[in-house]
């Protein structure tokens, strides 16, 4: 194992366990990583690399008055079509979907991470992030359809200049908790509350 990831992997395993865990998807470059900096240090610098394998930011804070732990996860999404390893999605609370404004293909591609993360997370809360908005910002005049057909909440953001980043992870950090708090039921206990009640037997 290369001694970055083997390091960077047994500090994740001496942090104590997060409440909540949200993941990063979208293609390499798109922007992700800057995102989470921009929000987690207020701080922005312009840099071409892309996350070196993964990478696992944790945040503490308070919500609704409660000391929250949040690990939030982010991939070298390199190529759309190399899928990620199930133990990324496992656990997740909460799901970031960025594109690029400036790249059409890493729009087209969403479709790819949406349906690999509806796979094994067919139930968390996602957001829609158009990213870079800064280097043009016509863009935000556009309308974007995917948003609209799979019913998620929709950003403009940059991580360039801070617009929108406060504002998409306080939200994605809310609703992850309300995912964690009132989970969504499953076939699997219907069928078991069901086998319990045997007052339909009568």
């Amino acid at each position: 194992m290369d001694p970055e990831i083997e390091r960077k992997a047994k500090e994740a395993a001496e942090l104590p366990n997060a409440d909540i865990k949200i993941i990063l998807l979208g293609d390499s470059a798109v922007g992700k990583s800057k995102l989470v900096e921009r929000f987690l240090i207020d701080d922005y610098e312009e840099r071409q690399l892309s996350t070196f394998a993964l990478t696992m930011f944790r945040y503490n804070t308070e919500i609704d008055g409660e000391p929250t732990k949040i690990d939030i996860w982010d991939t070298a999404g390199q190529d759309c079509f190399s899928r990620l390893h199930s133990s990324y999605y496992f656990g997740a609370h909460a799901a970031i979907l960025v594109f690029d404004v400036t790249r059409k293909i890493t729009y087209d591609h969403l479709k790819v991470w949406y349906k690999e993360m509806r796979t094994f997370c067919p139930s968390i809360p996602c957001i829609l992030l158009a990213n870079k908005i800064d280097v043009d910002l016509e863009v935000t005049k556009k309308s974007f359809k995917f948003a609209e057909t799979h019913g998620l909440d929709f950003f403009f953001v940059s991580a360039a200049d801070g617009t929108n980043v406060v504002r998409i992870f306080e939200t994605i950090c809310r609703k992850a908790l309300e995912y964690k708090r009132n989970p969504p039921r499953t076939f699997e206990q219907d069928v078991l509350e069901l086998l319990d009640d045997d007052s339909w037997l009568q």
